[in-house]
């Protein structure tokens, strides 16, 4: 395995201010690549610069609200004034939910999906044509479990996470030919502020710690997981524990079973 294969690329992040975005950020730099850090806070994002090392020539801070989604093109231009070129977008930015459908409004879920789905396809559109021009390119999308998985208290969040598998599939498959790549990441508990940031019935932030996100993967294991995919092409990976990655497994092949395992989840 090369230890050459990011280095020089520019690679950029949404959500690159916490959790998994931060880690990968910091991975990415210490393999030598140039990174383009996004998320709505500019001050966490300069933290999480310094903190991964990356000098000014091989970073570039991008502070957005990527669900303004008109201003896609403009993003991608000043990547591309600074560094000539994009090989990697990370698709990571996202919010969660735990409320029950009865609960919630619409306004929740149009959010969620503006976030986690929406902002994705028209970051992906403005970059895209530079790929296809250049026949080259890498999208990396970070999914959930949730995206092959419906699960309580998750409807929204469930349906834009399997959103992106249908889009990307698609991408994928239409421009295989133009050398343009998908790796999808699937993360089961990951130990991040996750559930914190969730979003309730009235889209409020859920403020609670799930004991399972508590006690999940490091978030560092996840990227260098998620960086190792990449450099091996790999369309689809799944990260977690055996309960997470078992119940994709189920889903596809005893669809009852695992619909009886989410069932004894409701609260009595």
């Amino acid at each position: 395995m090369s230890h050459e294969f990011y280095k020089g690329k520019v690679v950029w992040v949404t959500g690159a201010s916490a959790g998994i975005g931060e880690a990968l950020v910091k991975a990415f730099a210490r393999e030598g690549a140039r990174v383009v850090l996004t998320a709505r806070r500019a001050g966490e994002l300069e933290r999480v610069r310094n903190e991964a090392g990356l000098s000014d020539d091989h970073s570039l801070v991008l502070p957005a609200d990527v669900t303004e989604f008109d201003k896609a093109s403009e993003l991608t231009s000043r990547v591309l004034g600074k560094f000539g070129q994009i090989d990697i977008v990370v698709h990571n930015a996202g919010v969660s939910q735990r409320s029950y459908i009865n609960n919630t409004g619409f306004s929740v879920y149009r959010r969620m999906m503006d976030i986690n789905f929406f902002s994705t396809v028209a970051i992906t559109k403005a970059v895209l044509p530079f790929m296809l021009n250049r026949q080259a390119g890498h999208f990396i999308v970070i999914s959930s479990v949730t995206g092959k998985v419906g699960t309580i208290m998750r409807s929204g969040y469930c349906a834009s996470k399997h959103a992106l598998h249908g889009f990307f599939d698609s991408l994928r498959a239409e421009y295989f030919n133009d050398h343009i790549k998908v790796t999808t990441a699937c993360p089961g508990y990951i130990r991040t502020n996750v559930s914190l940031n969730a979003l309730n019935e009235s889209g409020e932030k859920y403020g609670k710690m799930d004991a399972n996100q508590a006690s999940g993967l490091a978030p560092e294991e996840c990227a260098e997981r998620i960086l190792t995919a990449v450099r091996k092409d790999k369309k689809e990976i799944y990260i977690g524990g055996l309960k997470e990655v078992a119940a994709i497994y189920l889903k596809r092949f005893f669809p009852a079973i695992l619909f009886d395992q989410v069932r004894r989840n409701i609260p009595k």
